[in-house]
């Protein structure tokens, strides 16, 4: 079995610790927004300059440390991918060959239902064309919160 996991700021750890409890071979996935990129990109980026950096370069140094680190927290050994694009796209393209992707709510926490998810998040959940393992990031909220 191939397990894909979508490594997204803020809610890897549970992805890759869901990814844990999966057999098979498992790959992180990392994307960078090509938005982000080119926001950095250019003689001052959008976002000023970076005194004696190169902006894409940090984005790469902290790409392979996250990679680094949920490899570490798997426990086992993982291929790392690492794709540039509009991530939606992107991670529904990669589940191609997977035959499950795991990936986390990232949108309102506080409640149950569908604002949970990021409108990215809906899109990969809408398209994926393999099993889809929907974790939450923390501890779910209460069914009382169901709207």
């Amino acid at each position: 079995m191939s397990v894909l996991v979508w490594l997204a700021e803020g809610t890897w750890e549970a992805c890759v610790d869901a990814a844990r409890e999966q057999d098979g071979e498992v790959t992180l996935l990392h994307v960078l927004d090509v938005d982000t990129e080119a926001a950095l990109s250019g003689s001052a980026g959008l976002l000023g300059r970076v005194a004696g950096a190169d902006p894409v370069g940090l984005l790469t140094g902290a790409e392979n440390l996250l990679l680094a680190k949920a490899e570490a927290r798997l426990g086992r050994s993982a291929r790392k991918l690492t794709l540039r694009g509009r991530p939606e796209r992107v991670v529904v393209a990669a589940c191609a060959d997977a035959d499950v992707l795991v990936l986390a709510r990232d949108g309102d926490r506080r409640r149950l239902g569908p604002k949970s998810l990021g409108h990215r998040t809906r899109f990969v959940v809408d398209h994926a064309p393999c099993t889809v393992l929907l974790v939450w990031p923390g501890p779910p909220p209460p069914t009382t919160t169901l709207p």
